[in-house]
């Protein structure tokens, strides 16, 4: 088994790639402080989304409180605690609709053009909202763009996170009171790995003979 390098900033993007590691301890005693996770959201919500909706929202649990409700529905895994904040990744449903203030930002990118807007917004309502199938593959294809830019942010900076799906959802969207258009895509740890464990080496990835079929 082999540690997970910690470094305070990672600029080659080749090594946030082969650096980045679910790792599944946290050091409790290593605080992410406001600035760095703020500069990780930051970089990481330059992700795309469609007609650059940005269709999602995060709860960041930092306090023990918070924490510990997360951690029972969880299923009580030990890095919700021990993670120095843990992301609640959520999407929207409805953020397709004409009521989503990004829209102002392409109309000004249009110049102003309302038809240009209008056909837009129709084109994304019959895209993503004519069934709650496209509805929820909108939230979460959207939002889980963001939470994988998330993890490479947070590697950048030298933090070390853990992605989450053993989760329960529906217990969540009520404990923490989302609302009926809002999906709960994944939870994220973030934090410094536990120096005094170790993880099991980097798990085979099938290439690109394997995973690409070519038409």
């Amino acid at each position: 088994m082999v540690g997970s390098a910690t470094l305070e900033k990672v600029t080659d993007l080749k090594e946030v790639f082969e650096l980045r590691r679910s790792v599944n301890f946290f050091d409790p005693n290593r605080e992410l402080t406001d600035e760095k996770l703020k500069a990780i959201i930051d970089l990481a919500v330059l992700a795309p989304s469609a007609y650059n909706l940005q269709p999602w929202r995060i709860i960041a649990v930092r306090s023990e409180q918070a924490k510990e409700r997360l951690f029972k529905l969880s299923f009580e895994q030990p890095k919700v605690k021990e993670a120095s904040v843990t992301l609640i990744i959520i999407g929207d449903k409805n953020g397709y609709a004409k009521t989503n203030p990004s829209w102002q930002a392409l109309l000004a990118a249009m110049g102003g053009n309302n038809e240009a807007l209008e056909g837009a917004q129709n084109g994304a309502y019959h895209l993503y909202g004519t069934s709650e199938e496209r509805r929820i593959k909108f939230a979460e294809s959207n939002a889980g763009l963001l939470a994988m830019a998330i993890m490479y942010a947070a590697k950048y900076y030298g933090v070390d996170s853990h992605p989450m799906s053993g989760l329960d959802f529906d217990g969540i969207r009520k404990e923490f009171k989302l609302s009926d258009d809002e999906n709960v895509v994944m939870t994220i740890g973030l934090g410094y790995f536990d120096q005094d464990k170790s993880l099991y080496p980097r798990g085979p990835r099938r290439g690109y003979q394997e995973i690409v079929t070519e038409v």
